[in-house]
């Protein structure tokens, strides 16, 4: 991945936007990227519940096949629940596995209580939660059970007398965001990154930079598309059934993270198909997840020489993909994402090789329909129907000679 786009990438992904205060990425960062490319006649969505937005290439043109690509902006986000008498200042962990966190640097977005609505950002904090291996019960100390979500703390380093008053003095109050403080980088491995919050400032990274590909192509006669960069996906995927309910498109694709079971550790008796990180995009299989629609994406891909994994899903893909039958709306849905490491960490990590896959794989899919001006009538009539399926026998192995 060359360099300017990889800033690219960073700049999004290092965009503060919690759950709930997206607009850091979405009106920070996205929007602008958007203005430097995007064609005249494109337009851009708002919504008045969230900081959710809508990149729309024919807003006009609502008789044609919509399709919806949805990365979502917001984060994991730790929260302050209330402060001590000693100056810690106790935190809700939310999806973050407590013993993950602990050391790691902070900052703490706080509104200023005389002026709601602004916010400042305090720095320099670090999450704990026994202050150090001496204090720590010797079951914990043995690693024989871990650390509760109500023992986390963030040590802001304060000395004196009225430590409690020190923090409040900040501004600091039950309620504000936190977020873990570390920007992507290059890793080790070739075409590697880690750092913070891929989970999804990369589907959001995709999705705008497929759209940065699509305006290029400046042919888009038979699709709309809707590059979307939904709200509240951390908590419910509420976000992206908002956009579903009030776009109503006939196509979503959720773009979003996946894991690197392959490496996992510890998980061998599950059984997990085996994903890897540098083997290409994920495409989910099963939930709600179109055939028809998955079929685009397997036979441009393949044409293009575009490497893809598959990826069952069970019984819900756990992604934006289902934003469509959340919100009530005939859509056919897919889900593709990349496989990474060490998801919900500081230390999430991925191959610059998915990413771009991954990008490309949305925009083949799109110009395969395109070409083929594919219709809203044509998910309705094609379905795949499994009682016209070929018979298979028993294939001898070539050197069987019976």
């Amino acid at each position: 991945m060359p360099d300017d786009q990889f800033a690219r990438m960073r700049d999004i992904l290092a965009a503060p936007s919690p759950i709930g205060l997206e607009a850091a990425m979405t009106e920070g960062v996205i929007v602008p990227q958007f203005e430097a490319f995007m064609p005249t006649g494109w337009a851009v969505h708002r919504f008045r519940g969230n900081a959710g937005v809508v990149i729309d290439t024919a807003p006009d043109a609502t008789d044609r096949l919509t399709v919806m690509v949805i990365g979502h902006a917001d984060k994991i986000r730790m929260m302050v629940r209330s402060i001590g008498e000693d100056g810690k200042i106790w935190i809700d962990s939310d999806s973050f596995l407590p013993q993950t966190l602990i050391g790691h640097e902070v900052r703490i977005f706080s509104e200023d209580p005389a002026s709601p609505g602004s916010y400042r950002v305090i720095e320099g904090g670090t999450v704990e939660a026994l202050g150090a291996i001496h204090f720590a019960p010797p079951e914990v100390r043995s690693g024989s059970t871990g650390i509760r979500k109500q023992q986390l703390y963030v040590e802001l380093q304060l000395t004196g007398d009225d430590r409690r008053k020190q923090v409040e003095a900040t501004g600091i109050r039950p309620g504000d965001s936190i977020l873990l403080h570390r920007p992507i980088r290059r890793g080790f491995g070739p075409d590697s990154f880690y750092g913070a919050y891929l989970d999804n400032g990369y589907g959001c990274f995709a999705t705008a930079e497929a759209a940065r590909l699509i305006a290029a192509d400046k042919a888009l006669k038979h699709l709309r598309v809707l590059f979307a960069f939904a709200a509240y996906e951390e908590i419910g995927r509420f976000g992206s059934r908002v956009f579903a309910g009030e776009l109503k498109p006939d196509v979503v694709i959720g773009v979003d993270v996946n894991h690197d079971f392959d490496a996992a550790p510890g998980v061998s008796e599950e059984r997990y198909t085996p994903l890897k990180m540098g083997k290409g995009y994920t495409l989910a299989v099963g939930a709600i997840v179109s055939e028809q629609l998955n079929a685009f994406f397997q036979r441009s891909s393949t044409q293009a020489g575009i490497p893809f994994q598959k990826s069952p899903s069970g019984r819900d893909t756990g992604t934006d993909a289902m934003a469509g039958v959340l919100a009530s709306i005939d859509a056919a849905a897919t889900s593709i994402g990349v496989p990474i490491r060490n998801m919900h960490t500081i230390s999430e990590a991925a191959n610059t090789r998915d990413v771009v896959a991954s990008i490309h794989g949305i925009v083949e899919a799109l110009r395969l329909m395109e070409a083929e001006k594919v219709a809203a009538d044509d998910f309705r009539k094609g379905h795949p129907r499994l009682d016209d399926a070929s018979t298979q026998g028993w294939l001898p192995a070539q050197d069987d000679k019976d």
